[in-house]
């Protein structure tokens, strides 16, 4: 039998249970929405942005090895200045420091007393030819007079030996007029190679005695061809010899760089035949053109010599390298982007690179900006930038 009290109630009781269902339902979606999104923030926080860094591709080429020293600049000639006849001295014709060509007039010394002395053996020669003229006519005629059987053996024999004597006393005379001349000549003190004059040591009016013991009037030092000297380690040395086969030293190549000017281009000229037991160097030198002078002797400056032959070698920017204690690394980006720390050797310099012997190989892409942001492990993106010495981004 239907009651329409008992129907009522099961009805409210079924509408209460939808109603309790539904909030469990919304409740339970707004749950997962939830572990959703802090599941996606945190994958977002486990994979940090990747760093920007510049790459540049490696690769083998044909260098020329340069390797780079102290050197020491050096005087070809240097000559003392002193005077060779004693006198006063009455002109000064250089300026202190100044560049100087071989024969230029230096100093005057007072010429009067050697321009009497010249003009005494010239007279001495005059009276001497006189002389030997006369003989001459003696015995010319003595020698007829004997021929004619008009004087004896013994008078053609004495005139003879006057003209022996006429001929040798113009010799002498000569010799003498020879010597009054150069001494002449020497009172004009003249530079006997090209090059740049020091100090002045005496001034106009002072008396200078003659000889390898008289005061120093000046020096001179030569300037064009200079010497730069320099200590190479035996490893450098024997590789130099290796590579120079039968050529001669003059094939190597070496330039010279000051603080105040662009570089100079020589040659090797000299490598010395023993090494230095206490540092295990060798000295070598070699000779530049220096024809504007800018090249001083005694300055120290920066040598750096190349090989006679090129080789293939593995070239790296400087920028590339870092340092780990005393080992040298880089970084290397693989395909998946992520940077790897490869320990590598390092030789001499080529084209503004350095050279490595061991560590790297063709194609390897290097960190060459940037690298003081990553480490081993991390995520870089990459921009390609050509392998020099500045290493920009290519455009």
């Amino acid at each position: 039998m239907f009651d329409p009290i008992v129907s009522s109630i099961k009805l409210e009781r079924y509408r209460k249970a939808l109603v309790v269902a539904a909030v469990s339902l919304s409740v339970l979606a707004v749950a997962g929405i939830g572990t959703a999104l802090t599941t996606q923030a945190a994958s977002q926080a486990a994979a940090p942005a990747a760093t920007p860094v510049t790459v540049a591709v490696v690769a083998t080429q044909n260098v020329s090895v340069w390797d780079d020293f102290s050197g020491h600049l050096e005087a070809v000639d240097r000559v003392e200045i002193r005077p060779r006849v004693a006198g006063a001295v009455k002109a000064i014709h250089f300026r202190e420091g100044a560049l100087v060509k071989a024969g230029e007039l230096l100093v005057t010394i007072d010429p009067a007393t050697y321009q009497a002395e010249a003009a005494r053996a010239q007279a001495d020669v005059s009276a001497a030819t006189a002389r030997l003229t006369l003989a001459t006519s003696e015995q010319a005629r003595a020698q007829r007079l004997w021929n004619d059987h008009a004087i004896a053996q013994s008078e053609l024999e004495s005139r003879t030996n006057d003209l022996k004597a006429a001929e040798a006393n113009l010799a002498a005379a000569r010799a003498s007029l020879q010597s009054a001349n150069l001494n002449l000549s020497y009172t004009q003190v003249r530079a006997p190679v090209s090059g740049r004059v020091g100090r002045i040591e005496v001034t106009v009016g002072n008396l200078v005695a003659a000889g390898p013991q008289a005061q120093m009037l000046t020096t001179l030092v030569s300037v064009s061809p200079i010497y730069a000297s320099f200590d190479a380690d035996e490893t450098v040395i024997n590789r130099t010899i290796a590579d120079l086969g039968t050529a001669s030293l003059e094939t190597i190549p070496v330039t010279v760089e000051t603080d105040n000017g662009a570089p100079i281009d020589g040659h090797l000229q000299l490598i010395d035949n023993q090494f230095d037991g206490t540092s295990g160097t060798l000295r070598a030198r070699a000779v530049f053109q220096n024809t504007e002078g800018k090249l001083i002797p005694g300055q120290f400056v920066r040598v750096r010599m190349g090989a006679a032959q090129t080789k293939p070698a593995v070239l790296v920017s400087e920028l590339a390298l870092g340092t780990d204690q005393s080992k040298r690394f880089v970084y290397v980006v693989g395909a998946d982007h992520k940077v790897a720390y490869r320990e590598v050797t390092l030789g001499g310099t080529a084209n503004g690179l350095r050279i490595v012997t061991t560590g790297l190989k063709d194609g390897d892409r290097v960190v060459v900006s940037g690298i003081q942001h990553v480490g081993p492990g991390s995520v870089v993106t990459e921009t390609v930038a050509a392998m020099d010495a500045k290493a920009k981004p290519e455009a």
